[in-house]
């Protein structure tokens, strides 16, 4: 099995989180550590996911909020060919993060591009980050599949998940679709 790559959003993924625990009980999972996670840089955040990636054969990627940015900005990468899948965890606008974080994020314009490697989109109808009309949106760019797990806000600390069981199944839908995601849609129905 190829390793995981764990892509925190904004501020990290503070103690608690579900990426945090899902760190420690994957074998194969390690956090892409960012030097600064407050007010970060698009390429600074890009040259921490190059150096992991360059460290393996190939590796799936989990991400969560601006994470999910970053995954997106791979879409047109030369190692982007090392990314065998993505689940992209309560994707962020980047307009309303600036919105709701007011610090120098440096990000670029919204990654909109169709991405080169599979990818499952996890998303909530109330997330204070993204409206569900952009969530489709995004989802339609990227060549997605996009799973609502209802109300869940965030998907964060904040809203009550820690510890994600949910999470571990729809990483293996994933992981078990790498012939195409057809199956996704028939096993989350």
């Amino acid at each position: 099995m190829h390793p995981t790559l764990i892509l925190p959003g904004l501020n990290g993924s503070p103690e608690g989180h579900w990426q945090r625990h899902w760190a420690r009980e994957q074998p194969t999972a390690l956090v892409v550590e960012q030097e600064d996670w407050s007010c970060p840089v698009i390429e600074d955040w890009q040259t921490e996911l190059d150096r992991a990636l360059s460290k393996t054969e190939g590796a799936f990627l989990v991400a969560h909020s601006l994470g999910c940015l970053l995954a997106a900005s791979y879409a047109n990468r030369s190692i982007a060919e090392k990314i065998r899948g993505a689940l992209l965890v309560a994707p962020c606008s980047l307009s309303v993060t600036l919105r709701l974080h007011p610090c120098m994020i440096e990000f670029g314009e919204e990654p909109l591009a169709r991405l080169p490697f599979p990818s499952l989109v996890v998303g909530s109808l109330n997330d204070p980050y993204m409206s569900v009309a952009d969530l489709e949106r995004h989802v339609r760019n990227w060549g997605s599949e996009l799973i609502t797990i209802g109300f869940a806000g965030h998907i964060n600390v904040a809203s009550g998940f820690g510890r994600w069981e949910e999470g571990y199944a729809l990483f293996e839908m994933l992981a078990g679709s790498l012939g195409g995601l057809g199956s996704i849609s028939a096993l989350a129905s």
